[in-house]
C-alpha cells in the first residue's frame, strides 16, 4: 500500500500516537507490515490536517515538511505562558485588552518576510538535546531566532478577551510564537488556547478523516477505503510520461538523455505507476527520488 490517509487529528493525540494509530489499523486490515510516517508534527494541543504517508510515499514526508502550511488559531490575552499555549504555568498577565481595530491595524507587521524565536517548549534541539526537555527540567532555553514568511493573516473574529485569525505560512513558522508576538505588540500578553491545522501542502481538511472513522474502517478491514494515492502529494509537480524501457532506466538511477525542454522537477510515470521524481535539465532525466512500485 502506498499513498496517504489524512488524519484530522483530534485534540489530545500526539503525532507518533496518531502514526501508531494508523500502523494499527494497517494491521487490522490485514496489510501486514507497512512503512508510515507523517508530514509535520502537531502538538497534542493542536488538532486538524495530519497527512501520514504510507509506504513509497514516506519517500515524499521531507517535501510536505518544507510545504506551506495554513492555521486557524485563537490568542487569549492577558495571559502569557511558559509553552506559549494552555498547556503551560502562567508567567505574565496583563489587564490589556486590545479591541478589533488594535489587531487589525497591528497585522501588517506580521505579514510578509518576519523574523522570530521559536517557543522554549518546542521540539528543536539544543546541543543535541529537545529544547522541551531542557525546558521541562528547569534550564534556560534559548533559542535563535529565525527568519519566516507568513503568507496572509487575516482576523475572523475578537470578543476583547480573544481574537481569533486565519494564517498561511512558510516552514519553521511557530504560530505560538506569532501569537505571544502579536499580543506582546498590542501591548498585552498572550497564549494560543485553540490551534487548529487547515491544510498541510495539497491537502486540506475535505480530504481528511476523523480518528472515529479511521478506527471504523481498520475494524471492517477497509482502509484502503481512506488511502489517497502517492500522487495526491504531488499535484503541483508536471508529469512526464515514460515508456517501459525509460522506466527501467530509471530504476536504475540512470539518466535519460534527449529532454532539453520543460526543465524542473517532474514526475515520472510509466502508465498510471510512479517511477522516479526527476530533474529535467538540458543535459538530460536524472533521478532525483525513486519509487519501487
Amino acid at each position: 500500500m502506498h499513498g496517504w490517509i489524512i488524519l484530522d487529528k483530534p485534540l489530545g493525540l500526539s503525532s507518533a500516537q496518531a502514526v501508531a494509530a494508523v500502523k494499527r489499523n494497517a494491521r487490522e486490515s490485514g496489510w501486514g507490515k507497512v512503512k508510515i510516517g507523517h508530514g509535520g508534527t502537531l502538538d497534542p494541543l493542536a488538532t486538524g490536517v495530519l497527512p501520514i504517508a504510507l509506504g513509497e510515499a514516506t519517500k515524499l514526508t521531507g517535501r510536505l515538511l518544507d510545504a506551506t502550511k495554513r492555521y486557524r488559531f485563537t490568542i487569549a490575552f492577558g495571559t502569557a505562558t511558559a509553552t506559549d499555549d494552555a498547556e503551560g504555568e502562567v508567567v505574565a498577565t496583563s489587564d490589556v485588552r486590545p479591541d478589533r481595530a488594535a489587531v487589525e491595524a497591528a497585522l501588517p507587521r506580521f505579514t510578509g518576510p518576519i523574523t522570530q524565536t521559536p517557543p522554549a517548549y518546542s521540539a528543536l534541539k539544543v546541543d543535541g538535546q529537545r529544547a522541551y526537555a531542557l525546558a521541562r527540567a528547569g534550564e534556560t532555553v534559548e533559542l535563535a531566532s529565525r527568519d519566516v514568511t507568513v503568507y496572509a493573516l487575516a482576523l475572523e473574529a475578537c470578543d476583547g478577551a480573544s481574537a481569533t485569525l486565519d494564517a498561511t505560512v512558510s516552514k519553521g513558522t511557530y504560530i505560538r510564537s506569532l501569537a505571544r508576538d502579536l499580543a506582546l505588540a498590542l501591548g498585552s500578553v498572550g497564549h494560543v488556547s485553540m490551534l487548529r491545522r487547515t491544510k498541510a501542502g495539497p491537502f486540506g481538511e475535505d480530504s481528511a478523516i476523523s480518528l472515529d472513522k479511521l478506527n471504523a474502517l481498520g475494524h471492517s478491514r477497509a482502509l484502503e477505503q481512506a488511502l489517497l494515492p502517492l500522487t495526491a502529494g504531488l499535484d503541483d509537480i508536471p508529469v512526464l510520461t515514460v515508456d517501459p524501457a525509460q522506466a527501467a532506466m530509471l530504476r536504475q538511477g540512470r539518466l535519460l538523455d534527449g529532454r532539453p525542454d520543460n526543465h524542473g522537477l517532474h514526475l515520472a510515470t510509466a502508465g498510471s505507476v510512479p517511477v522516479a521524481l526527476v530533474d529535467v535539465s538540458a543535459d538530460g532525466v536524472r533521478v532525483v527520488r525513486g519509487f519501487n512500485i
